[in-house]
């Protein structure tokens, strides 16, 4: 349930090597996005498990964002682990009845500022359409 009265809450996990450069492009050229979405950069995305997504809808967040560097990832095995996590993160929001858009995984470059604003302007238009998320959503038993 958000707690910022009226507002979508935005997390965006934003890789080193990608979304967090496209979101410092952004901001190097003075363009601004919505003051709702909040930016932590991650070295991987592939770290953080399928509860970690769960328990941020769970404390307040709306819509998230996975933002990574793709098929271009430094790391060995990236693109292809996160990309599992997420479709297996898609289920579990399924059985507590979660919209699994309000999940997106996105491939931004290190200079990919429109992108990078896109991406964040349509999750904040679909959460405008589709309302907060509702506390009975996670009436379903707490992920370990």
């Amino acid at each position: 349930m958000s707690t910022n009265e009226g507002n979508p809450k935005i997390l965006i996990l934003a890789t080193l090597s990608g979304g967090y450069r496209g979101a410092d492009s952004t901001g190097q050229s003075h363009l601004e996005y919505p003051p709702n979405t909040y930016i932590l950069p991650v070295m991987s995305a592939a770290i953080f498990r399928e509860s970690f997504y769960l328990q941020a809808f769970e404390r307040g967040f709306d819509g998230i964002i996975v933002m990574y560097s793709g098929t271009d990832s430094p790391y060995k095995g990236e693109s292809e682990r996160t990309a599992e996590l997420i479709n297996s993160t898609y289920q579990l929001m399924k059985k507590r009845e979660i919209d699994v858009r309000r999940l997106k995984l996105a491939a931004i470059c290190t200079v990919c500022v429109r992108p990078f604003l896109n991406e964040v302007n349509k999750m904040n238009e679909l959460l405008a359409q589709i309302g907060p998320l509702k506390h009975s959503n996670f009436a379903a038993p707490p992920v370990q």
